[in-house]
């Protein structure tokens, strides 16, 4: 399949006519705000007020306004999911819907670029990554479908088949920091397969939701294979723990993924195992060995550990760094933290954009303050509530029982951590619950592959950024707490959303018909 597949090209910032088309395609955006998003239920949209999404840079600015969907308007998506006869539509229709989604969305792409900009305060090279993921998800997805296929064995007198059939009304509940790859991934990946959706948004982006549902919609999904439930997370606790979904697709919090995992098989008149696909939280190391080439490996920790304020469940947030070279690396780190440039999300030259809501803020703020006294270099905050200061400390400085180099903060607060060697690094790293990424500087091929083998982390990159994964080149998933272990954007993926029945033919008949 490798050779068949393309990611899909982005944009180059730096040229000024491409600068000018999204701005272009931003200004046509704010002329429309805010949007008003609607619940999508058998093809029928509803609307109301009193709930809000806002620009994180600006909270003045209103995005989208809505009314959120009840539990009433689930139980009619479900019962339209349950008659669906989405699932038996031939594959080839369904990845014929997938590809025409993404045609679609390629056509469309400077829209969805500003409003990923706008709603969820992404600066301008994530939001265009993001939209290129998004479009690569449905490719891909709709190529793996084309080539699903088992081999078993075969002997005389017998047939033998392995089919893949749809496991039915799945329930994808996902994040707001990549408000339009994950949930279109997630949910192209159940409907590629026959499962029909119920799709609910993060709280703070249903605009980028809804556009998900339109897009899929317009592409040819049956109305009532996919329903579009913006609302809060009573409606989520409903979803998980309703019997008759088959399965939860979720991206969020360790806490979150965990609660999932107790809810969901809680109520009676369960007629399945529910499966779950989830990737949750990390706390993401980076071994920085003697030999470093500090060159390559300071600004690409910078980039991932406060590329988009550090709000990537990839994101790197501790560095384990030799002592032989610590103090080297300190005072570059520092150097580079200290002229991020912080500000809004819509200012090409912004590293660092504002936090998505309060809570946000709050959170990272009572973490700021536990570091007080071990700060090694911090960057100058923009004006205005959600913009906080970018941070480097000194773990070393730090209680050892901590919580600030054991749980995710999802802000840009990166501790530096001095070790013996890279055996105290491992150490470290395999203490933690959380595996989902986790980074390797060095120079020396035999220590990079034993390093490889003790780290138990879902993704491991070597000498480069530990954000940013590829669809088709880095299947992206965790381990230990950090995930169920399904790899998006990975030839198995699309099997977690589809149940197995095996066929044995007797291919020798005696005796006739009657």
């Amino acid at each position: 399949m490798n050779e068949d597949f393309r990611n899909h090209p982005l944009l180059e910032l730096r040229l000024p006519e491409v600068r000018e088309e999204l701005l272009g395609a931003m200004a046509a955006l704010d002329r429309e705000l805010p949007l008003r998003p609607a619940t999508i239920v058998g093809g029928t949209e509803s609307r109301g007020d009193g709930e809000r999404s806002t620009d994180p840079c600006d909270p003045a600015r209103e995005v989208a306004t809505l009314e959120w969907a009840g539990i009433d308007a689930a139980e009619r998506a479900l019962e339209l999911a349950l008659a669906a006869r989405w699932p038996l539509r031939p594959p080839e229709k369904r990845v014929a819907v997938l590809e025409r989604a993404a045609g679609r969305l390629a056509e469309r792409r400077h829209r969805m670029t500003a409003l990923i900009v706008r709603e969820v305060g992404k600066p301008w090279e994530d939001a265009d990554a993001e939209v290129c993921e998004a479009i690569d998800f449905l490719r891909y997805y709709a190529l793996s479908a084309r080539r699903l296929h088992d081999d078993l064995i075969q002997v005389p007198g017998e047939r033998n088949e392995l089919r893949l059939r749809p496991r039915g009304p799945a329930a994808v509940i996902s994040p707001w920091n990549f408000p339009l790859s994950i949930p279109l991934g997630m949910t192209s990946a159940a409907l590629v397969m026959g499962s029909p959706v119920l799709f609910k948004p993060a709280e703070q982006s249903p605009a980028c939701g809804w556009e998900i549902a339109r897009l899929l919609l317009a592409a040819g999904v049956d109305q009532d294979a996919l329903a579009y439930l913006p609302a809060g997370g009573d409606l989520g606790r409903w979803l998980v723990a309703e019997p008759r979904i088959a399965t939860i697709a979720f991206t969020g919090s360790v806490a979150v993924g965990l609660e999932i995992q107790r809810r969901a098989h809680e109520s009676d008149g369960q007629r399945q195992i529910k499966r779950i696909v989830a990737e949750l939280g990390g706390k993401n190391c980076v071994l920085v060995d003697s030999d470093v080439d500090l060159d390559e490996a300071v600004p690409a920790i910078v980039r991932s550990a406060y590329g988009y304020g550090g709000q990537k469940c990839s994101a790197a947030a501790r560095t384990l760094v030799h002592q032989g070279v610590a103090d080297r690396f300190a005072e570059r780190l520092s150097g580079a933290v200290e002229i991020l440039r912080v500000g809004p999300a819509d200012d090409f030259a912004t590293e660092v954009p504002a936090l998505i809501d309060p809570g946000a803020v709050s959170k990272f703020n009572r973490y700021a303050e536990l570091c007080t006294g071990a700060e090694l270099a911090r960057a100058q905050p923009a004006a205005g509530p959600q913009y906080v200061s970018p941070l480097l400390v000194d773990a070393g400085r730090l209680p050892d029982d901590t919580p600030v180099v054991r749980e995710e903060i999802f802000g840009p607060l990166l501790t530096l951590e001095r070790v013996r060697d890279m055996d105290q690094a491992i150490g470290r790293v395999r203490d933690l619950p959380q595996a989902l990424t986790a980074g390797i500087f060095s120079r020396q091929p035999d220590r990079i592959d034993e390093l490889i083998e003790r780290l138990p982390t879902g993704v491991v990159y070597v000498d480069r950024a530990i954000t940013g994964a590829i669809v088709g080149r880095q299947p992206f998933g965790g381990n230990g707490l950090s995930g169920t272990g399904a790899r998006a954007a990975g030839p198995s993926y699309l099997r977690h959303f589809a149940d197995e029945q095996v066929i044995s033919t007797n291919v020798v008949r005696h005796g006739v018909v009657l």
